[in-house]
């Protein structure tokens, strides 16, 4: 396995909330966009960066097109299985996706999930991702929030810099 670079950009996901109902993350990388698309799509990568340190990632299932699903599922460090689901509605490679998010440890999330917008722009040897999540409510949107995503969502990104940087060498 190739040395993992260190993140050129650490911890540096901007998180806002434009609306009632949507949380925006953008974040810079050290890396073009098409090995940031790469890391973030390709199962064996994900496994490596999704679960940020507060876990492992157990299994990572991504069928990349669209009306294709997928499903991440990480094992806490405190030994609790998270997972989450969705279903891809579009997949432009190497410039966009746009797949529903289900957090499978609430009830009734398949009827109303989250749709998430993720936009890769190119920057010549650097990138940026840009993450809109729209949640199905205010409460919804709150929850996420409140839940600890920023942090684990930081480490994540850090780790995902560090493997697009290490698949152009």
């Amino acid at each position: 396995m190739a040395e993992m670079a260190e993140a050129a950009t650490r911890g540096t996901a901007v998180v806002t909330l434009p609306s009632d109902t949507e949380i925006l993350i953008t974040r810079a990388f050290a890396a073009p966009r098409h090995l940031v698309y790469r890391a973030y799509t390709e199962p064996g990568l994900i496994r490596r960066w999704w679960a940020g340190e507060r876990g492992e990632v157990t299994s990572a299932e991504v069928d990349l097109r669209v009306g294709g699903r997928w499903r991440y599922v990480m094992r806490a460090n405190e030994g609790v299985e998270v997972a989450f689901h969705g279903e891809f509605r579009e997949v432009v490679p190497d410039g966009r996706i746009v797949t529903t998010e289900v957090y499978e440890g609430v009830p009734g999330g398949d009827e109303d999930p989250a749709v998430n917008e993720v936009t890769f722009v190119d920057q010549g040897e650097r990138s940026v991702l840009e993450i809109v999540m729209r949640c199905p409510s205010k409460e919804v949107r709150d929850a996420v929030i409140e839940s600890g995503m920023e942090g684990g969502m930081q480490e994540g990104m850090d780790l995902l810099e560090r493997i697009a940087i290490s698949l152009s060498g």
